[in-house]
């Protein structure tokens, strides 16, 4: 039994982070209807820029306090990320948006392996790693809970809540919900369809960075290579979830963590990933649209 409580904990952690990726995905998808797959590089390329500000901020600038330099990365590496995911949406998509369906698909996955390669050229193939951080843990039910573990339970709690109510409550979602449904109305209606649609990746990215720099804290090592995988397994998730809901996003990660880690654990570490994609192929037999996502009605 406390094997079981320590593998729902640490799937459950591990789910957090992917849910924050994946509601970059499902934001994207919902509006614009495109399969953002460099997601998961811009997630990797956060998770750099982290290292790089922690490591400035702790050695260079003498910053003591490993909770105080965390927070002041967390916000830095989310505008750095930002910024970046909005050159690459003017630059790499917003061009292509009108033409056919597969022309963005290409362009995403060209923008993924320029920012795998520039990162392997500008850090080099080998892992970054970092000082231990927050390395306090707390015995619950015979199981370990690490304080990094308790801190990613929150922050991902407190996002998708946030998240949500803009989404939903504010005149920016209500702008997003309405260019999700009908771009060319929207625009007619006096809604600025590009400034959504790019401050929409910008949200996403900041999440992904969130998730980067959670990631940086949690294992303590970073590589160039570590965008794909997770950044699957995140659209993986939004998938199940329900691609176009951020609570689905969240569940479905916390789905695909729980299950990596509970296969490794019981069955076998090296089957894990086919686990994870074969429920997901299971669900979508029986449930296309996902466990809160919404059916498709198609127009006439």
């Amino acid at each position: 039994m406390d094997t079981f409580f320590q593998q729902l904990i640490n799937g459950v952690t591990l789910g957090s982070i992917y849910g924050l990726i994946a509601i970059g995905y499902t934001m994207v998808f919902g509006i614009i209807g495109m399969v953002n797959f460099s997601h998961g590089d811009v997630f990797m390329v956060s998770s750099f820029f982290a290292l790089i500000l922690f490591l400035v901020l702790t050695t260079w600038l003498g910053v003591s306090s490993v909770a105080l330099a965390l927070i002041l990365v967390m916000v830095a590496s989310m505008i750095l990320t930002s910024i970046l995911s909005w050159a690459i949406e003017r630059v790499a998509y917003r061009p292509l948006r009108g033409s056919f369906r597969l022309a963005p698909l290409i362009s995403a996955i060209g923008m993924s392996i320029v920012l795998s390669n520039f990162v392997q050229i500008a850090q080099g193939p080998r892992n970054k790693a970092t000082p231990p951080m927050l390395r306090e843990s707390y015995e619950v039910f015979g199981a370990t809970i690490s304080l990094k573990q308790i801190v990613i339970w929150l922050v991902t709690a407190v996002l998708l809540t946030v998240f949500w109510y803009i989404v939903q409550k504010t005149s920016l979602g209500r702008a997003q919900r309405a260019c999700e449904q009908d771009r060319k109305m929207a625009g007619l209606l006096g809604i600025n369809v590009d400034f959504t649609i790019s401050l929409t990746f910008v949200m996403g990215a900041a999440l992904a960075a969130v998730a980067g720099t959670l990631f940086l804290m949690y294992y303590g090592v970073i590589n160039f290579a570590d965008g794909f995988t997770p950044g699957v397994k995140a659209f993986t998730a939004a998938v199940l979830g329900g691609i176009g809901s951020l609570p689905g996003a969240v569940i479905g990660g916390l789905l695909i963590g729980l299950i990596e880690t509970f296969w490794s654990q019981y069955v076998s570490a090296d089957y894990q990933n086919v686990a994870a994609f074969s429920i997901l192929i299971v669900v979508l037999i029986f449930m296309p649209q996902g466990i809160l996502g919404r059916p498709e009605i198609e127009k006439v």
